[in-house]
């Protein structure tokens, strides 16, 4: 009897072009938003040479891992991504078309997080600002889910409040479990983390869902605090010049005096975005912000 032989898939490397990840078939639809909507913000035409605006220290590396991740997963048929919104909604607003959730799974019944890059609520940094920190999770056992939301500070909370509406609603299918979970942030995306951690979702338009065991910040001039936000961990770079790493200590002391746990980080020599902070002085502040949140959700 004669066996037919599958077509073996073809693994990125730092010098695949964007444009080839953006248009594989194994991404359907949603191939055009791994990177940003906005091609003004995205430079380069190989994996290698991807820069974004405002951002530092991105890992060629950790660039490949992530689409590579994310296409053996596809074409094993397993679930990617994932609309937040319906297609009536949508067609009623179409910039909504340009949003969603990117899933990175962890283990059956684990707990999760959803990450939300920066990009000055111009464009989505995911690339170097939410798809590394979730997949570093997913593989800690963490579900987690990368947001792909609406330019502006307003609509961005109204896509982060949905995602979550969608995460509690799929937790059964999904096997997640939806206490204790977590919002992760840099810069714009730790601004949106923090507003959802404080006001609730139904500040934005969803109804009243538990709020997050803590929220993970990382370089934000986000100054607001209240006795209602979540623990909060933040972490920035000295020679951040967007991010003043002074404007951070001190929201994270007001909060403190709240009563509110709190966990600060500075790094030297780093500036703004600089994600997983690989081969620098932040390496290895992820599993510290992780265990900041799985003490806080015990403790609850």
């Amino acid at each position: 009897m004669g066996t037919t032989e599958k077509s073996p898939i073809r693994i990125y490397t730092k010098n695949s072009r964007i444009l080839d990840v953006k248009r594989d078939p194994a991404f359907g639809t949603y191939g055009r938003l791994i990177f940003p909507a906005d091609s003004y913000y995205c430079r380069g035409n190989t994996l290698e040479e991807l820069d974004l605006v405002w951002y530092s220290c991105i890992d060629p590396e950790e660039t490949v891992e992530i689409v590579n991740d994310i296409k053996r997963r596809a074409e094993s048929g397993e679930p990617v991504f994932f609309d937040i919104y319906t297609e009536a909604e949508k067609a009623a607003d179409p910039a909504k078309r340009d949003t969603g959730l990117f899933f990175f799974p962890g283990k059956p019944g684990g707990k999760f997080a959803i990450c939300n890059a920066g990009g000055a609520f111009a464009y989505v940094g995911a690339m170097q600002d939410s798809f590394p920190h979730a997949l570093k999770l997913s593989r800690m056992g963490y579900h987690a889910f990368a947001l792909i939301y609406r330019p502006g500070a307003v609509v961005a909370c109204q896509d982060l409040a949905r995602a979550i509406r969608f995460v509690f609603e799929h937790s059964r299918e999904l096997q997640v479990d939806t206490r204790d979970y977590s919002l992760w942030g840099g810069s714009a995306g730790a601004r949106m983390a923090a507003w959802l951690g404080c006001c609730g979702t139904a500040a934005f338009g969803e109804r009243i869902l538990p709020r997050p065991a803590a929220v993970i910040m990382q370089y934000t001039g986000h100054s607001e605090y209240s006795a209602d936000d979540p623990p909060t961990y933040a972490c920035v770079g000295n020679r951040d010049w967007i991010a003043d790493w002074r404007v951070m200590k001190n929201r994270l002391a007001h909060l403190a005096r709240l009563g509110v746990d709190t966990e600060f980080h500075v790094y030297p020599g780093l500036g703004h975005g600089f994600g997983l902070g690989t081969g620098t002085a932040a390496e290895g502040w992820i599993y510290d912000a992780a265990t900041f949140w799985e003490k806080r959700g015990r403790q609850r």
